[in-house]
């Protein structure tokens, strides 16, 4: 039982359980944003007869089709992914790069061998060559 409450008392469990249910709020805000405003308007603008997007359908052989339904859903998807791309993946992707771009490179290439070696290396694992230390190379 102690494992199992050392389990649920670590940071991260805790923080994904507020990250679901801050994501649950927010994609209902969306769809409600997505119902109640945009739909509307597209319907209005595209002289629909009924006043919720939503409900527009066809039948055929009795089946009803409901694809304001989903176009309301598609329009949530769509815009809870710009959202999520703009604010989070974009902004990580600049800084991960920007961290990969300040780290010093931990390997070098052999120049005999081609092989990768650690940037410390005085001798090639792989063709025994003899290296020179960068730092003790004559400068030109």
């Amino acid at each position: 039982m102690g494992g199992f409450k050392q389990f649920l008392l670590r940071g991260n469990i805790v923080e994904l359980a507020v990250a679901v249910i801050v994501g649950a709020t927010f994609s209902g805000l969306v769809q409600a944003f997505v119902a109640d405003l945009i739909t509307p308007l597209i319907g209005a603008v595209t002289g629909g007869r009924q006043p919720n997007f939503a409900e527009y359908s066809f039948t055929i052989n009795g089946s009803r089709f409901k694809y304001g339904d989903f176009l309301n859903h598609l329009l949530t998807f769509l815009i809870i992914s710009a959202i999520v791309y703009w604010l989070v993946v974009a902004p990580m992707t600049r800084l991960i790069s920007l961290l990969e771009r300040n780290k010093t490179a931990a390997t070098k290439q052999c120049p005999e061998c081609l092989s990768d070696i650690p940037t410390e290396a005085r001798r090639c694992a792989h063709c025994t060559v003899e290296l020179v230390p960068d730092s003790e190379k004559p400068r030109p």
